[in-house]
């Protein structure tokens, strides 16, 4: 229940009786606030510092398919993606670790692992990034025959950003699992928005074929 100071009286008795408290309170926000400002300055700005160091090689490992366990692992004379992320965390680097390490496990097949590192991954509001590492995580969940949580992700994938790379990429994997649904109208809906709001995509190229086929089975 709350209780309502209509007069100057009653609010300068009621500061008067919580004096102590209220400085107790605002005391222990200042001390806070320079407890964040010395936490970002002094511990995660050097921290940042040191894992974008760590994350060069790693990321040159990313690249080459016979280094990926290495890339993951590290070889002792340098952290590898897993180290990096757990180690770093809250970092941009060990933001990055988690979405590569995420990549490189749907690529061995190790879907459950994929799923639980790309669901670490912090959006960063890029465009591309951010679908792409949500629409992965529709892959491994496709890759598991997991369809129903494979839609959910490709929905979110293709929502995320509007562009004409990601959007109708994620459409296009959508109508598909759809279409393992059964749920043939809720995929010619993905298909047909690939062929009138990006017509100019690649996906849309071929898109009459799989239109066709979810209308005939309506």
């Amino acid at each position: 229940m709350s209780t309502n100071y209509n007069s100057a009286d009653q609010k300068g008795s009621f500061f008067q009786d919580n004096q102590k408290s209220l400085i107790f309170i605002l005391g222990g926000v200042v001390v806070l606030i320079l407890l964040y400002i010395g936490y970002q300055k002094l511990y995660l700005a050097p921290r940042a510092a040191e894992a974008a160091d760590a994350m060069y090689k790693a990321e040159e490992l990313v690249l080459i398919d016979s280094l990926e366990q290495k890339a993951i692992e590290g070889d002792g004379s340098f952290p590898g993606l897993k180290e990096i992320a757990e180690e770093y965390s809250n970092t941009p680097s060990a933001n990055i670790a988690n979405a590569y390490l995420g990549g490189l496990y749907l690529r061995q097949g190790k879907f459950q692992e994929a799923i639980n590192y790309l669901k670490k991954y912090s959006d960063t509001g890029s465009d591309i990034i951010d679908p792409l590492v949500t629409g992965m995580i529709g892959d491994a969940y496709s890759e598991s025959h997991d369809y129903k949580s494979a839609a959910e992700y490709y929905k979110k994938a293709a929502d995320k950003s509007n562009n004409s790379f990601t959007t109708p990429l994620f459409l296009k994997k959508l109508g598909l699992v759809y279409e393992q649904l059964n749920e043939y109208k809720k995929a010619e809906e993905a298909y047909q928005k690939i062929k009138t709001e990006y017509p100019q995509s690649n996906e849309a190229a071929l898109i009459d074929g799989p239109l066709a086929r979810v209308q005939a089975k309506q």
